[in-house]
């Protein structure tokens, strides 16, 4: 506080030890009221009790010879405020010296500026130490939030959170702790985050949750954001990745066709990475598994109807279940020589097929149509660009889950049960020698999409090359190993 000379009349007189609160005055003993009023300077913050509340301004006793003034639009960072709102009689406040005299002879006081110098203060402590400040959310603006600190701090929306928040408006008047991220006194910018405090917070929840989750395990969690390779789940804290080959039993061409972010879902834990704090998650895996229908309700020799979903250069896939496909090679698909298997089935066609094998283990099934009783399927006339075979096939398709697990190679197409197959007439043998009989030769083995993908069962995969990319359970092409971590 500055220090003020009291100026008494030529003809008084200082009483002595009265520390200049007493004066004699023509032999009189007075009081020195000057003595009592404070002195102020402009620049200088004050403290004093609010006496008056107006529409538009506030008076507080400052211990002056006048009361000091603040107006409304002095009294705080917010907007159009309504002074009782923001002070109440008797309470004490800080304000800032603003004018010693006005034009009318009064006090100008800022309470908004004092908290402002106090709040910077405060606000460069905490960027220096890294520690986080505490505002209330007083504003909702495009693109982020208004955090009043003293200082009108800005709160980005995309560290409002650590997920994305849809709708900012349910922070509106809610306190919240943030970090300041940047600081520029000059331009009285300050940046806060308080997705840095929440991840802060999150780094002990996590390494406990690693800890307490194994192999093995069916937990539950919130779909926290969907990508084309899969989606991830909050596992209150931590993310795990569920890959897109681990979302069903049946092809899955988006995570978005079956999920949506903020659902809940129950998973099973594949594999934890605990150095690199990664969980793999399995969605499938706790629902039933139509392979295992397959091998509860259907035997060699059973014949049922399934539809045609693919039709490659070495037969077609009909899918007989929800989820389950088995392969109908271009040996089975009619009793005669088959060049094309288009001339006999188009992808859609409603079909009767019979089970020639069944290996639940290796999640393959081998189909017939040509052996199905009373099943002729008229050979269709291929002209024009169709007519050359090869270009109209899915040499390459997208593989569905059993083309994932059943590849026609060579060395399988020894072992197609054509050796097995009730003798043929004279004629039709004549019309069709076994020798001639296609088993996948060298040409459809090439296009065979399991001999190309390497990650599909069977001697393909055996002798798949090293650094190949394996082939995942949905039927696309994935990394070795996919990403887990956004």
């Amino acid at each position: 506080m500055a220090t003020t000379t009291i100026e008494t009349p030529p003809e008084a007189r200082v009483v002595e030890g009265s520390d200049g609160l007493l004066l004699e005055l023509d032999g009189r003993i007075i009081p020195n009221y000057d003595a009592t009023m404070r002195g102020v300077e402009e620049g200088e913050v004050i403290s004093g009790h609010v006496v008056r509340i107006d529409h538009d301004e506030v008076l507080v006793d400052v211990g002056y010879k006048s009361e000091g003034v603040i107006p409304a639009n002095e009294l705080s960072i917010r907007k159009s405020v309504d002074p009782a709102d923001e002070v109440e009689l008797g309470e004490e406040v800080d304000a800032l010296v603003l004018t010693k005299e006005d034009q009318d002879g009064r006090l100008i006081l800022s309470k908004k500026k004092a908290r402002f110098e106090k709040a910077w203060r405060r606000i460069e402590m905490a960027a220096e130490s890294r520690e986080p400040v505490t505002g209330q959310v007083i504003e909702v603006v495009k693109g982020g939030l208004i955090i009043d600190l003293g200082v009108r701090g800005f709160l980005p929306a995309s560290l409002v959170d650590i997920r994305r928040v849809p709708h900012l408006d349910e922070y509106l008047g809610q306190e919240i702790e943030c970090k300041v991220i940047e600081l520029n006194r000059s331009r009285n910018n300050v940046v806060l985050s308080r997705r840095a405090v929440l991840e802060e917070e999150r780094k002990e929840q996590r390494q406990a949750i690693l800890e307490r989750l194994q192999p093995g395990l069916v937990v539950e969690g919130t779909i926290s954001n969907i990508v084309d390779f899969g989606a991830f789940v909050d596992l209150e804290g931590i993310d795990g990745l569920i890959h897109i080959s681990e979302l069903s039993w049946s092809h899955v061409n988006h995570p978005s066709e079956i999920l949506e972010i903020g659902q809940p879902v129950q998973v099973k834990v594949l594999a934890i990475e605990r150095d690199r704090q990664r969980i793999s998650l399995g969605l499938k895996q706790t629902q039933e598994d139509p392979w295992q229908r397959v091998v509860d309700s259907y035997n060699i020799g059973d014949e049922l109807g399934g539809q045609v979903t693919k039709v490659v250069t070495f037969g077609a896939f009909v899918e007989i279940l929800d989820g389950v496909e088995g392969l109908v090679h271009i040996s089975e698909l009619a009793p005669q020589h088959v060049d094309n298997p288009r001339e006999i089935v188009q992808p859609g066609d409603e079909v009767r097929v019979k089970i020639l094998e069944i290996e639940s283990e290796r999640r393959r099934l081998s189909l017939s149509i040509k052996r199905v009783a009373d099943q002729v399927l008229p050979r269709r006339d291929l002209s024009g660009d169709e007519a050359g075979g090869a270009g109209d096939l899915d040499d390459l398709p997208e593989l569905g889950l059993s083309e994932d697990v059943f590849a026609a190679t060579e060395d399988e197409s020894a072992q197609e049960p054509v050796a097995e197959e009730p003798a043929a007439p004279e004629d039709e043998a004549a019309q069709e020698p076994v020798a001639e009989e296609p088993a996948a030769t060298e040409d459809e083995a090439a296009q065979d999409p399991a001999a190309e993908e390497p990650g599909a069962e069977g001697p393909a995969a055996d002798a798949a090359p090293e650094g190949t990319a394996e082939l995942a359970p949905n039927g696309k092409t994935e990394p070795a190993e996919a990403p887990a971590e956004r």
